[in-house]
C-alpha cells in the first residue's frame, strides 16, 4: 500500500513535466535555402552589392559575389569552382565557359556596355587633363589592367594602340591584375594616372580625389558585358531570376547612373 502511495506523486510529477515541455514553444527547423553566389568582373565591386540588397528585397534570394578579373573567374569556373552565375566584362571569357561544356547557354548573355576613361588626382599636377598628355614626359606611370586578364586592360591597351601611342608609352605603363586594383594604383599614387573603367571612377572616393575623361568609344573595340549560368548549378532558377532582374528598366537606370550603359 505504501509503494503505490509513493508511486503516485512520482506519476504526477512526471505529467506535470510532459505537460509543460508539450506546451512551450518549439524552434521550427532551419529552413534550407540556396544562396547565389556570383562570380563578377572587378569594375562591377562599386556598384554590385547594393543590386544584390535590392534584389534580395524584391525576391527574397540571397546572393554574395566573387570579385575577379574575367579572365581568372572563367578560368575558376571551368575547374569546377562552385559558382552559379559568371558576370564578366565582356563576351569572350563567357564565351570560353561555354566552350569548355560549363554554361547552360549557347551563347554569352549581354547585360552591359562599359566605358573606358582616364583619371588622375586632382593633386598630380594633370589639370589639362586627355589622352595624348600622358605623352608628358612628366608623367612617369600609368595603371592599365594587365590585359590578357582584364577586358578594359586589353581596351586601354586597343585605345592606345588606335592613337598610335602605345609604344612611346609601354614603359610607363604599371599593369594592375584588374580594373578595380588599377584604380587602387591610381588613387593610391602608385601610379601618376590610370586608364579605369567608368564604374571606378563614379565611385564618391574616386570622384572626389581626381578628375577624369572618357576615352572617345571609336578608339576601342565595345566593352559588351556578358554573363552565363554555370551548367548543373543548383541556383539556376535564381541566377535567372537575377539575370531578369538586371534587365529591369529601374536596374538598368540604376547602372547606367554607376558608368554602364544598356548593351546594345
Amino acid at each position: 500500500m505504501s509503494d503505490r502511495r509513493g508511486i503516485a506523486p512520482l506519476l504526477a510529477l512526471l505529467v506535470l513535466v510532459f505537460s509543460a515541455f508539450a506546451a512551450a514553444p518549439q524552434k521550427p527547423a532551419p529552413a534550407t535555402a540556396t544562396t547565389l553566389r556570383i562570380g563578377a568582373a572587378a569594375d562591377l565591386q562599386p556598384l554590385l552589392p547594393a543590386l544584390l540588397t535590392e534584389f534580395q528585397k524584391q525576391t527574397g534570394i540571397r546572393a554574395e559575389a566573387s570579385y575577379q578579373s574575367s579572365a581568372t573567374l572563367a578560368a575558376q569556373i571551368i575547374d569546377g569552382a562552385p559558382f552559379d552565375l559568371f558576370l564578366a566584362a565582356d563576351l569572350s571569357f563567357p564565351q570560353r565557359v561555354i566552350d569548355a561544356g560549363h554554361a547552360e547557354e549557347t551563347e554569352p548573355i549581354p547585360y552591359a556596355r562599359g566605358t573606358l576613361v582616364l583619371w588622375t588626382r586632382n593633386d598630380s599636377g594633370l589639370s589639362d587633363l586627355s589622352v595624348d598628355s600622358v605623352r608628358s614626359p612628366a608623367v612617369k606611370t600609368i595603371a592599365i589592367a594587365n590585359p590578357e586578364h582584364a577586358p578594359y586592360g586589353r581596351a586601354a591597351q586597343a585605345a592606345l594602340r588606335h592613337i598610335g601611342i602605345y609604344d612611346a608609352l609601354r614603359p610607363k605603363l604599371v599593369i594592375a591584375e584588374n580594373i578595380a586594383q588599377a584604380a587602387q594604383y591610381a588613387d593610391s599614387g602608385n601610379a601618376q594616372a590610370g586608364f579605369i573603367s567608368l564604374t571606378s571612377a563614379l565611385t564618391p572616393r574616386l570622384r572626389g580625389s581626381g578628375h577624369f575623361i572618357r576615352v572617345a568609344v571609336d578608339d576601342y573595340p565595345p566593352i559588351l558585358q556578358g554573363a552565363i549560368v554555370v551548367r548543373n548549378s543548383a541556383a539556376s532558377s535564381a541566377a535567372h531570376r537575377f539575370l531578369d532582374f538586371l534587365a529591369q528598366p529601374a536596374t538598368r537606370q540604376t547602372l547606367l547612373s554607376e558608368g554602364l550603359e544598356p548593351p546594345r
